[in-house]
């Protein structure tokens, strides 16, 4: 399925959003309700992008680019009815290209038990970095990936 991505337009983009979140792995399991979602998705001082497959929101990927790990993948998810059909692999190829705009290096966190998701971003490239112990919930670990372009040293943003 191919879908179109862009910068969320309003509420009614990031409801969508929280509710396709909270509905969902790993959020489910790390405790996040709705209006945790909600907060999460709206937070100014990051950037959400929504994938659509016609008027219906198929997927998001939230973005942090300000701040100490600039380029960092907050969240990614795909509505039940979408996955499998490489939205997720969509949405993190445009990240990435978003991020690259400013940034050599593109960060995220996976947690331990989402298996789905770790499998597609080794096969997108991203390398293990490291493991923050029961960084979220007792019992489950974040793990931190990165994918790079290259050294700060050398970067230069295009344009």
């Amino acid at each position: 399925m191919t879908v179109f991505i862009e910068p969320a337009r309003d509420a009614a983009d990031r409801e969508a959003s929280a509710r396709m979140m909270c509905a969902s792995e790993p959020w489910i399991t790390l405790g996040r309700d709705y209006a945790r979602c909600l907060t999460a998705v709206s937070d100014p001082a990051r950037e959400l992008h929504v994938a659509r497959d016609g008027a219906q929101v198929a997927g998001f990927i939230l973005l942090t680019m300000k701040g100490q790990i600039p380029g960092y993948i907050a969240s990614v998810c795909v509505s039940a009815a979408s996955r499998g059909s490489g939205v997720g692999t969509q949405l993190v190829t445009y990240a990435e290209a978003r991020i690259h705009r400013e940034s050599p290096n593109v960060f995220l966190c996976v947690s331990s038990f989402n298996l789905g998701a770790k499998r597609l971003y080794e096969r997108l490239g991203f390398e293990f970095v490291g493991t923050l112990k029961d960084f979220i919930v007792d019992g489950h670990d974040e793990l931190l990936y990165r994918k790079t372009i290259g050294p700060w040293s050398s970067f230069t943003p295009p344009g």
